[in-house]
C-alpha cells in the first residue's frame, strides 16, 4: 500500500490540530511507505515536507486494519488516503471492505481522497446494497490519470467504477482543481488539492 504524503498529512494536519485522536492501519500492519512520486511532486508543501519530517513513525508503524473488525463503536469516522497504493490492495481487501461497511452501517462518517475511493468501489452494506448506490461521490478523474500517465497502470479507471456504482460522479471545473463532496456522512475529494478539504468536511461532520 503506498500512501500518498499530502493526501495523508493535510487531514493529519488539520484533525490533530483540532484534537482529533487519530489511528493508522493498513491490511498487513506495519510499514505502508509514502509514494516516492508525492513526496517529490509535493516538496514545496510546507504541510507535507513537515509531516514527512517529524511523522515517520506514523506510517512505519501501523495497525492490522483486521485488528478494527467489530471496534466501530470506538471511533467517529474511517478516511483513506490516496497514492495508487488503495487501487491495487484496499479495493480488494475483505477487511477493508468489512471495516468500512461495518462503519457506514453504524451511521460513522466514511471518507476519502483521490485514489482513496478504490477503497469503496466493492464494499457492501449488510442488506446486500452497495455502499455508494444513490450516493454523489468525487475521486481521481480519468484526465487526471492520463496526464499523470498511468492510465494503462492502474487495474480500473477510478472515475469510472464511481461513475458505474454511485448515482454521480463530480469533478472540478479543471483538472487538478478543489472539489469535496459531502452526501450524508460519505465525504469524497477529487486529488490532492482536495485533502484539506476533506479534512475539515470530516472534522464538521464529527464535531
Amino acid at each position: 500500500m503506498l500512501i500518498a504524503q499530502p493526501e495523508l498529512a493535510h487531514p493529519y494536519d488539520v484533525l490533530t490540530k483540532a484534537g482529533v485522536e487519530l489511528t493508522i492501519a493498513s491490511p498487513k500492519g506495519g510499514d505502508a511507505p509514502l509514494d516516492p512520486s508525492s513526496v517529490e511532486m509535493f516538496k514545496s508543501d510546507a504541510v507535507a515536507t513537515k509531516f514527512l519530517q517529524e511523522k515517520k513513525a506514523l506510517w512505519q508503524n501501523t495497525r492490522k486494519i483486521s485488528d478494527f473488525l467489530g471496534k466501530s463503536d470506538e471511533f467517529d469516522a474511517v478516511f483513506v488516503p490516496g497514492g495508487h497504493g488503495p487501487m491495487f490492495d484496499l479495493a480488494v481487501d475483505a477487511d477493508s471492505q468489512r471495516l468500512i461497511a461495518e462503519f457506514a452501517g453504524k451511521g460513522k462518517v466514511v471518507s476519502a481522497v483521490c485514489h482513496g475511493p478504490a477503497a469503496l468501489v466493492n464494499v457492501r452494506l449488510s442488506d446486500g446494497k452497495h455502499l455508494l448506490e444513490g450516493k454523489k461521490v468525487t475521486g481521481f478523474s480519468n484526465v487526471e490519470e492520463e496526464q499523470v500517465g498511468l492510465t494503462g497502470s492502474v487495474p480500473f479507471l477510478l472515475e469510472d467504477e464511481l461513475r458505474k456504482n454511485a448515482a454521480s460522479y463530480e469533478a472540478a471545473a479543471e483538472p487538478w482543481g478543489e472539489k469535496v463532496v459531502v452526501d450524508g456522512r460519505l465525504i469524497t475529494g477529487q486529488n490532492p488539492a482536495s485533502s484539506k478539504g476533506v479534512g475539515e468536511a470530516i472534522l464538521k461532520a464529527i464535531s
